[in-house]
């Protein structure tokens, strides 16, 4: 039986990466059931919502969904898509693998590391106070009366970290660890200075490691950890992180192994799970047949494994590595120079890894 998946496009260059995945998906040989849906700022321009209520519809009822890179429309009153995405269907773990391959320079070629950030809380929860209004007003005086001096020309953001949204994301990454074959599980915090938010991260996170023995379990200030990623990332395996810092090292993860162009992306919820680039939609690069579908390609991988697919993830994953590794049919980005002339392009690429699998 297929497999439902929605298929969103998106925008830029984004149906040319999904075009490219997509074949790579069905030469695997995994029956898949495409329902293709919209977002982005075409769909906004085609009808003033980036995020139609259908695609909302269809990621709900399918469970699963693939998605190019999407463009927010700017000055429109609408907040970034993906935001909006993980909100509407509670998709409270991103998970970011940063595996670097064999044919990608790169300074760190030993890194083997899974990010798994919580999408829903901390300082990306959205509770903002504007500089100069009534509402922060307001919150100034109820943080006076509690002893804490806040300056009138402020912006104020508030940060909650809760027991329950930790405690989920902190199983979510043991359980991954254990899925996967990794052997230990890091949490990053500034519990040494917010000890009442960053403090209850940790503190719920000791307590699940305790329910994972057999899973070795560190935690690590978060300035403490990006040090030594880039000094030692041989150490380290599951990272999981509260939002702003998962969001950040995510990033770091993916320049140690060669760019966003090469780092997927799952966002895994209670109603459904989403994979996709992490990188923009380059929108200069629209209709070119120019931009390295590595990302998404990987990314569907990470959702062949969410669809219980494991042996057909492991020959696309080892098809693209394998494509990678031999440099004659990549795209510019994966040569030597960028003006190489021997540079493929996305449906090329796609050629390759689907050749390779053959």
């Amino acid at each position: 039986m297929a497999h439902d998946v929605t298929f969103i496009p998106g925008d830029g260059t984004g149906p040319e990466l999904t075009e490219a995945t997509r074949r790579v998906l069905e030469a695997t040989g995994v029956g898949l059931s495409w329902d293709v849906r919209q977002a982005g700022i075409d769909e906004y321009r085609r009808h003033g919502n980036p995020l139609p209520e259908a695609t909302l519809d269809s990621l709900r009822s399918t469970g699963v969904g693939l998605k190019g890179p999407t463009t927010t429309p700017v000055g429109s009153g609408f907040r970034s898509i993906n935001v909006a995405l993980r909100r509407e269907l509670d998709l409270y773990a991103c998970i970011r693998p940063c595996k670097a391959l064999a044919g990608v320079r790169t300074r760190f070629p030993e890194t083997d590391v899974v990010v798994v950030r919580e999408n829903t809380e901390d300082l990306y929860a959205g509770i903002e106070f504007e500089r100069g209004s009534a509402a922060a007003a307001a919150l100034r005086a109820d943080l006076a009366e509690l002893g804490a001096t806040v300056r009138d020309d402020a912006g104020i953001s508030i940060k909650p970290i809760s027991v329950f949204a930790s405690e989920r994301i902190v199983r979510h990454a043991f359980d991954y660890a254990v899925a996967h074959g990794y052997r230990k599980v890091h949490a990053g915090h500034k519990a040494n200075i917010m000890k009442f938010s960053d403090g209850l991260f940790l503190e719920v996170a000791r307590k699940v490691a305790e329910r994972h023995p057999e899973i070795e379990f560190e935690d690590r200030i978060i300035d403490n950890l990006c040090n030594q990623l880039v000094s030692r990332p041989e150490e380290y395996d599951v990272i999981v992180l509260p939002n702003l810092y998962g969001d950040i090292v995510s990033d770091l993860g993916a320049g140690m192994i060669g760019g966003l162009g090469l780092a997927p992306g799952g966002n895994i919820g209670t109603e459904a799970a989403m994979f996709e680039a992490t990188h923009g939609s380059a929108p200069k690069y629209k209709g070119q047949n120019k931009v390295n579908p590595t990302a998404l390609m990987l990314s569907g991988v990470l959702m062949l494994r969410h669809l219980d697919e494991g042996e057909a993830a492991d020959r696309l994953e080892a098809a693209i590595a394998g494509v990678i590794k031999k440099g004659d049919k990549v795209t510019y980005d994966l040569k030597p120079t960028r003006d190489d002339p021997s540079a493929v392009g996305t449906s090329e690429f796609a050629d390759a890894v689907i050749e390779e699998m053959s």
